[in-house]
């Protein structure tokens, strides 16, 4: 079995959807992400170093929504999982984005995995 970091639902405000009228408020999303580090975790040494920093994953995640509209959640789940493979120490990773907009549903999905 892998080694993984699990973030649960992770709040996000984005200006996202298909009309204009949806993307002129910040709407909230949430966002799982599943990453898999290049070194198993007994190879960190107890050092922050060696580690994937998931507070700085969380940061680069919330600061990647709020910079980039987007019109279809796919589209953005593709670019969250493109930035943690390229900015982290990660082999693979799995995105998953729930919207919260349609009556009658708790919420919509979209998942996504990608590799190194």
């Amino acid at each position: 079995m892998t080694d993984s970091i699990h973030i649960e639902e992770l709040e996000l405000r984005a200006h996202i959807g298909v009309p204009e009228e949806e993307r002129a408020m910040p709407q909230r999303l949430t966002a799982t992400l599943v990453l898999e580090p290049k070194r198993g975790f007994g190879e960190l040494g107890d050092d922050l170093v060696n580690a994937v920093d998931y507070f700085a994953v969380c940061q680069a995640v919330k600061d990647l929504v709020a910079e980039r509209p987007c019109r279809l959640v796919e589209t953005l789940a593709e670019e969250i999982a493109g930035l943690l493979l390229a900015c982290f120490r990660v082999s693979a990773v799995e995105v998953e984005i729930r919207k919260y907009v349609l009556p009658d549903t708790k919420y919509v999905a979209v998942r996504v995995r990608r590799g190194a």
